[in-house]
């Protein structure tokens, strides 16, 4: 690996709320990590609680800037995808991941689909389909919990035992992918579910994780964005997963708490750009355990 390591990070370009790129590029270059922005789409904003935005699909434009780097003969050490405008664009994920990684680069598929038990208002039942493809060929994946649902074809809404969503994260690793880190899980070993729990399953060393948080009434978008980079840069470093799943759930706790304690609208996201020092830290308590 170089001295800096470089990512290809495709995701969209949304100009209002701390997303995508314009969240995953300021996280990882504060771990030290060159993002190489493939942009899906530029859109005027976020998409969740608005409506009337802009919506470019660059679908043409990628497979120009892919065409161009593997004329150059680039070879990248990650390639980490998020929103996709089309399901022709998962193809050019994996292209990249064909074509422009290294032997030993790393691949990081966050599964934009939905949440809250919906799809997003871009999503299709083609893209579910088509992600379900995708992320076989991922070595990390992040889905929250409707995505999981979306991409295994299991009902939100239904109660969820520990051992049931261990299972769905089993499943979804036979898929393909080595690492798989739920978020938004509903924990229901409580009275009343816990939504902000992240559970996650390491095939190779046949593991379950799990760490849970305090629920903070509000929601901002971009925050699996953050998290999903956050956990990247951090297994970029190097970190096992544990501890990458302890840094991310911690600096997005801080950004959201934060940011709650302001009179902030929600649809603009997390102050990002005030915490981004605290990445430089290492964890201060590991909080991530293991499970049975």
């Amino acid at each position: 690996m170089r001295i800096i390591p470089r990512v290809v990070t495709i995701h969209d370009i949304s100009g209002i709320g701390r997303t995508s790129l314009t969240a995953a590029i300021p996280v990882l270059s504060s771990m030290g990590i060159q993002t190489i922005p493939l942009p899906t789409a530029i859109l005027s904003t976020q998409t969740v609680g608005t409506s009337g935005y802009s919506f470019l699909d660059l679908t043409d434009n990628m497979k120009a800037m892919i065409s161009h780097w593997e004329s150059l003969g680039e070879k990248f050490d990650g390639v980490y995808s998020g929103f996709m405008a089309s399901p022709e664009q998962m193809d050019l994920v994996a292209r990249c991941m064909d074509n422009l990684l290294t032997d030993k680069g790393l691949c990081i598929v966050d599964p934009v689909l939905g949440d809250d038990g919906v799809l997003i208002p871009t999503m299709t039942v083609d893209m579910v389909e088509k992600m379900r493809w995708l992320i076989g060929r991922a070595d990390v994946i992040t889905p929250n919990f409707t995505e999981i649902c979306l991409l295994l074809g299991i009902e939100y809404g239904k109660k969820h035992s520990l051992e049931d969503l261990k299972s769905y994260l089993k499943a979804l690793s036979d898929k393909g992918p080595s690492i798989v880190v739920g978020t938004s899980m509903p924990v229901t070993e409580l009275e009343e579910p816990v939504f902000s729990s992240v559970l996650a399953y390491e095939r190779t060393l046949n593991k379950f994780w799990r760490i849970d948080c305090d629920f903070i009434p509000v929601h901002y978008p971009g925050t699996g964005d953050i998290f999903s980079s956050v956990l990247t840069g951090s297994l970029m470093q190097g970190e096992s997963l544990s501890l990458s799943i302890d840094k991310a759930v911690q600096f997005i706790t801080l950004a959201i708490r934060a940011t709650y304690g302001h009179d902030v609208n929600p649809v603009e996201g997390v102050l990002l750009e005030r915490y981004l020092a605290t990445l430089h830290s290492s964890a201060a308590l590991c909080q991530t355990r293991l499970l049975g």
